[in-house]
């Protein structure tokens, strides 16, 4: 087949190349295309409780990320200028717009602050309460408000609990203001720059009023995040295609040939990245990684077929026969190994998450790609160029290399008990890491620690505990009843437990309002912030209460409040707050430790409590990914053992091939148990796609150690040996370019990423000495037991040293002639006689 496949393939080069570019362009103008991702999510499949819990809360009461934060520290404003400029920050960040069908439409639902304060009184003319703001005689730009005008204002904040830890921080003097971005605007192709607007004008303020601001929240996160992402791809890209490049230079020693090559993966890059927006799927963190990846998983393609063409061609001089070759002996191995890369990222298909299943799919997709580009593009191109000179393929015959080689052989023959005595103790050392091993996940863990968003959310947590949506869902069981006396009670008993939780920041719920309308009833004393308390109290309240609805039923505040606080047949009420940025051990630890308490207040008889919220959703995400690793891994294992078994027909050869591969597995999880690198959702790749890789070099050396056994009539011990010199230099290569190329990812300003790709680094060299160390020598070891006649008879074959398509004719096609240093057909049949 493959002695077809590689006739057809030079036959027809120009042919090749035009269908290759024809391709490559019509991929480039999906280009255009991508889109980017903003939004938090896509972990959960979408029959998991914990979605269908934050889907319910979503249809009840809106979003829960729509919350932008801004925070200042500074004694100035106080002061009445301090007052007026923050005013007047609030009013324009009010006025930012976007653009929704070539109109401008507000996107800011709300601007909140101490300017925008307000009291509850009572209008004894109708018997209905009011809003009064504090700051009435505030205008925009100015005049500034007098000093005395100032402290009464803040007199008069400071007497309403109401705005206590919500507005102003109890450890010190910060103040917030709270931005409310339209949800469905925010979460649609129509937001537009609305955070890089806010966040420019912010800084322009703090440029101007000397007074440093902080900025936190969901929103910031997300699109901080995103631009991250966006500026990494680019980069990524670049810096990879100029290491490979560089490496292939410097192995090659031709510019040339490591501009062929090079060729190969950049036309990879265009397909992967164009067929993410093929796909339509977004630009997540996960998904930029995929450009860089075909670069680095394309560049042992080249190596294998470059290697073997140079390899072929330095025997008998002749261009065709080494290009028929390079095809026919490489190819099948270079499928099957790519094969079982695809399936170590094809894994991630199987689960039930979205990001995982799309990455899964354009990386396993792209992998079979690059393979069909390699495959087809090196010979084409390599047609058109000169043969090698004696230069360029002097890199077959580097001293060190084979002096590398010539190590590796000499622990196999002689020192194999040392190999194994190394062997038991690094897995000993590995078993004692990954037991240290831990899982976590915060919402900002990969992103930089002197960062913007992890500097401003420390100082928001220290002094307003946390930022991210925690939500808890009442359901009474009764419609009408969720704010009934005794449930406002239990209410704020809940309210009051979570205040003892030093993670939690002030929570609201409508027990609050309640309150603020009870000190309303009580002249606006500071003491009159409560519940009421006798049945007058309560009659009154009621009373204020319907009266106040049906008088501003059509207000768009009215309305406000009733959807923030209840659903529509006002059996289910929430508690809002917001939580420090923990990881999911401590939220875990969190969350056993709250939930009994909870129940004693909301008995799961009568009650039924959920707690959900963004980051709710990221713990059971995280819980979520580290199931579905075990999953993955060990249908990666089954799936390629499958195709190993396929392959080699010996089940007994497939055990012995997977050790190799499973122990560089155990060394990187006890390293990642030594170190503290911890499992989380950006580091829970690097097993799959490690070991989708490292069993490459497997393929390679059985297939080549069963080539030998046939033309050295079973000598296992010669074909070992033979197999580990023929092989060794082309693992070394490869094993170099890939660890170059994903230590690349540690120059990532994302933790995880980093993490990602010093582990696969480190894996994928522990893999090249197992396959070239411990691989040879559990063959010899166990010669008799591993190698038997099945494995001498496969159902398929890797290399077919014999099938040779007639070269004269090719040569003719071609367009070339046995020129000096080139043998002949008749030449090479009779020196193959006499090598027989």
């Amino acid at each position: 087949m493959w002695s077809k496949i590689a006739s057809i393939i030079l036959r027809y080069r120009f042919a090749v190349l035009i269908a290759l570019g024809g391709m490559t362009v019509f991929m480039a103008t999906y280009i255009p295309k991508l889109r980017l991702v903003y939004e938090f999510g896509g972990l959960l499949p979408e029959d998991d409780s914990t979605y269908i819990d934050h889907i319910k809360f979503l249809e009840h009461f809106g979003a829960d990320g729509n919350l932008l934060v801004l925070g200042i520290d500074d004694k100035k404003i106080y002061d009445a200028e301090g007052f007026q400029d923050w005013y007047d920050l609030a009013e324009d960040i009010r006025d930012v717009r976007v653009v929704v069908d070539g109109v401008e439409t507000q996107i800011i639902d709300s601007v909140f602050s101490v300017n925008q304060t307000f009291s509850v009184e009572k209008d004894t003319t109708d018997a209905t309460f009011k809003l009064v703001p504090l700051a009435p005689d505030l205008t925009r730009g100015g005049p500034a408000l007098s000093q005395e005008r100032v402290d009464e204002i803040y007199s008069q904040v400071r007497n309403l609990p109401f705005y206590d830890g919500l507005l102003f921080s109890k450890k010190s003097d910060a103040t917030l203001m709270l931005v409310f971005i339209d949800p469905v605007l925010f979460n649609s192709e129509d937001r537009g720059t609305v955070v890089e607007d806010i966040t420019a004008l912010a800084d322009k303020w703090s440029e101007e009023t000397g007074m440093k601001v902080y900025m936190s929240g969901l929103p910031f996160v997300r699109i901080q995040m995103t631009s991250e992402v966006k500026d990494e791809i680019g980069w990524f890209i670049g810096a990879a295609l100029l290491v490979t490049f560089l490496l292939l230079l410097i192995f090659f020693r031709n510019f040339i040939t490591a501009l062929v090559c090079l060729s190969v993966v950049s036309i990879g890059v265009v397909w992967s990245t164009a067929s993410i927006a093929l796909f339509n799927f977004p630009i997540t963190l996960l998904m930029s990684l995929i450009p860089p990846l075909i670069i680095v998983i394309g560049v042992p393609n080249c190596i294998y077929l470059v290697n073997k063409y140079h390899a072929e061609y330095k025997k008998h001089g002749n261009k065709a026969m080494a290009l028929q070759r390079m095809i026919t002996k490489v190819g099948n191995a270079t499928l099957l190994t790519n094969i079982t890369t695809a399936l170590g990222f094809a894994t991630f298909m199987f689960t039930e998450s979205s990001i995982l299943k799309e990455f899964g799919t354009i990386a396993a997709l792209n992998i079979l790609a690059v393979f069909v580009i390699s495959i087809t593009l090196i010979p084409t191109l390599l047609t058109l160029i000169p043969s090698p000179a004696e230069r360029q393929t002097s890199h077959l015959d580097r001293k060190w290399i084979f002096k590398v080689v010539q190590v590796f052989i000499h622990l196999v023959q002689d020192r194999r008990r040392f190999v194994y005595l190394l062997t038991v103790a690094v897995l000993g050392l590995s078993i004692a890491g990954m037991v240290q091993m831990k899982t976590t996940g915060n919402i900002v863990d990969d992103l930089p620690d002197n960062g913007r968003v992890k500097t401003d959310l420390a100082w928001i947590e220290e002094n307003f505990n946390g930022v991210m949506p925690f939500e808890m869902l009442i359901d009474s069981g009764e419609e009408g009843e969720a704010l009934s006396p005794d449930n406002l009670k239990k209410i704020e008993r809940m309210q009051n437990l979570l205040a003892e939780y030093p993670e939690f920041s002030r929570s609201m719920s409508a027990v609050d309002a309640t309150k603020f309308a009870m000190q309303a009833l009580n002249k606006g004393k500071r003491a009159g912030y409560r519940l009421p308390i006798s049945n007058r109290e309560k009659m009154t309240l009621r009373s204020y209460s319907r009266r106040t609805e049906k008088k501003a039923q059509d207000s768009e505040n009215a309305s406000s409040v009733l959807r923030n606080f209840l659903d529509s047949s006002k059996t289910i009420t929430r508690i809002s707050a917001q939580i420090a940025d923990i990881g999911t051990l401590e939220m875990d630890a969190l969350i056993d430790n709250l939930r009994p308490r909870m129940d004693s207040i909301f008995p799961k008889d009568k009650f039924d409590v959920t707690l959900t919220g963004t980051s709710i959703v990221l713990l059971e995400g995280t819980h979520y990914l580290i199931k579905n690793l075990a999953i993955s891994i060990s249908l990666a294992i089954i799936l390629i053992a499958l195709l190993m078994a396929l392959l080699f027909t010996s089940v007994r050869m497939v055990f012995i091939a997977l050790l190799p591969n499973i122990m560089p597995l155990l060394f990187t999880a006890g390293v990642m148990g030594w170190t503290g690198i911890p499992i989380k959702p950006s580091t829970i790749l690097v097993f799959s796609i490690a070991f989708g890789i490292s069993v490459d070099d497997t393929i390679h050396f059985l297939a080549k150690y069963r080539q030998e056994l046939t033309r050295l009539d079973w000598n296992i011990k010669r074909a070992v040996i033979l197999a580990v010199e023929e092989t060794g230099v082309s693992m070394m290569y490869t094993s170099i370019v890939l660890f170059c190329g994903f230590m690349m990812f540690s120059m990532s300003e994302f933790d995880g990423t980093r993490s990602l790709g010093i582990l696969v680094s480190v894996t994928l060299f522990v893999a090249m000495f197992a396959n070239l160390i411990l691989l040879p020598s559990l063959l010899l070891s166990f010669e008799k037991f591993v190698t038997t006649k099945s494995f001498q008879e496969p159902m398929m074959e890797l290399i077919d040293e014999e099938n040779d398509i007639e070269l004269e004719e090719l040569k003719v096609q071609l367009g070339l002639t046995p020129g000096k240093g080139e043998e002949s057909h008749e030449d090479l049949v009779k020196r193959r006689k006499l090598d027989s």
